[in-house]
């Protein structure tokens, strides 16, 4: 029994610490789409970044897609629409709020999750969801609403950027377990890339990033936080619960932040960060389940089991 175990623990740490490195490479995002975005307009930045992430990934793992079936490309096509549309809503978003507030308001995806799989199954939600809902949302309002009642365009931007990026994890939490996860998250990379050419193409004036900066942060997002990023994230939910990787994302808005705070100087109002707070106390909530006390649960055991003899007869 041991010998079984042991790998399979191991392999669930080694998901937890790929997931936790995707998290903090995540949380740096938003500094370089924010430094991108100086030189490059949205859709324009969207096509590089996972134009760049495909190349990387695409010469690392070439002789996957040459074994890649139809099956992998499908999933792969349908996944990677849902993360341009997405990174579409991210991108305006941030270019319209502040670093360290995109990635509170963008963490909402972790609650939506629940919400929308309530919705599929058709079943009422939960006391504890329904409470983690009115506390995030309670957080949400005292993030985003500071000086008049009114959400700005980036805060609703970041707020449906969550809701898609919620759609695109419960796509991904159905079709990464039945194909490679190296050449699914390839395949997605570049159906992206190709989504967002062609948008820049119809709605936009292509360019290149003009400035060293601008090519850093174009690099650091196709590279780190699309390439590795989401190979690590594909990897990892092949043995992490959804639970335990949604609780690992839950802590991207942290590094967020941090990064934010350091490189840019951003920092909230008091009030902002009670509302952080609060948001991220929702997500754990969704998260964290409480087991009974042991006693509480035989005494819970006891009376379901009294009532079941009482309730036969009746039967």
């Amino acid at each position: 029994m041991n010998g079984v175990r042991a790998p399979q623990g191991q392999a669930s740490r080694r998901a937890d610490l790929q997931m936790l490195l995707a998290t903090v490479i995540w949380g740096s995002s938003y500094l370089f789409m924010k430094s991108g975005l100086e030189s490059m307009q949205e859709l324009n930045l969207v096509a590089f970044r996972f134009g760049i992430a495909f190349i990387a990934a695409a010469v690392l793992f070439h002789r996957r897609l040459f074994r890649m079936d139809r099956g992998t490309l499908a999933a792969g096509a349908i996944m990677g629409t849902a993360l341009f549309a997405a990174f579409v809503f991210i991108t305006y978003g941030v270019q319209r709020t502040t670093a360290s507030q995109a990635g509170f308001l963008i963490s909402l995806a972790v609650i939506f999750v629940p919400i929308l799989t309530t919705i599929l199954h058709r079943r009422m939600p939960d006391l504890r969801l329904t409470i983690s809902i009115l506390v995030a949302v309670i957080g949400l309002a005292l993030l985003t609403l500071q000086h008049e009642l009114s959400l700005h365009m980036g805060d609703i931007l970041c707020i449906l950027a969550a809701l898609m990026y919620a759609i695109y994890i419960m796509i991904a939490g159905k079709y990464t377990p039945k194909h490679d996860p190296l050449t699914l998250g390839t395949v997605q990379l570049g159906v992206a890339a190709l989504w967002g050419l062609a948008a820049t193409f119809v709605l936009e004036t292509p360019r290149l990033p003009d400035t060293p900066q601008s090519w850093a942060a174009i690099l650091g997002l196709g590279v780190l936080c699309s390439g590795i990023g989401y190979i690590l994230q594909t990897l990892a939910q092949r043995h992490a619960s959804p639970t335990r990787t949604s609780l690992i994302f839950s802590l991207e808005p942290l590094f967020a932040a941090a990064f934010a705070f350091s490189f840019q100087g951003e920092s909230l109002t008091l009030q902002g960060y009670a509302g952080a707070a609060l948001m991220l106390i929702g997500v754990l909530i969704t998260e964290i389940r409480v087991p009974y006390p042991v006693f509480w649960r035989r005494k819970r055991t006891a009376l379901q089991t009294e009532l079941g003899d009482q309730g036969a007869p009746g039967v």
